[in-house]
């Protein structure tokens, strides 16, 4: 978990656009500080896919920093989309 806030990704194997949300999500925590990106694979943990309701990949869900999900967004993401949802969780 990150300090200020986290970016958890479901992601799955066969998902294309998968691999540039990864890609974006690492850039954005790479450059604010206090937030991590963390990749959970959905087919693996579809108890966290049925509990949170996770109906597509890639889906991203921001995290303040109590571990409170403060944005939720389906699809690949722009970076500049990522960078003003943190600014709600920090």
């Amino acid at each position: 978990m990150g300090e200020r806030a986290t970016l958890v990704q479901f992601s799955s194997a066969f998902c294309q656009p998968c691999r540039a949300t990864r890609r974006t999500l690492a850039e954005v925590a790479d450059m604010v500080e206090g937030v991590a990106h963390v990749e959970i694979d959905a087919e693996a943990r579809l108890d966290l896919v049925r509990a949170l309701g996770i109906l597509a990949t890639p889906t991203v869900l921001v995290l303040d920093g109590s571990g409170r999900i403060v944005r939720r967004a389906s699809g690949q993401p722009r970076r500049a989309d990522v960078i003003a949802a943190l600014g709600e969780a920090v």
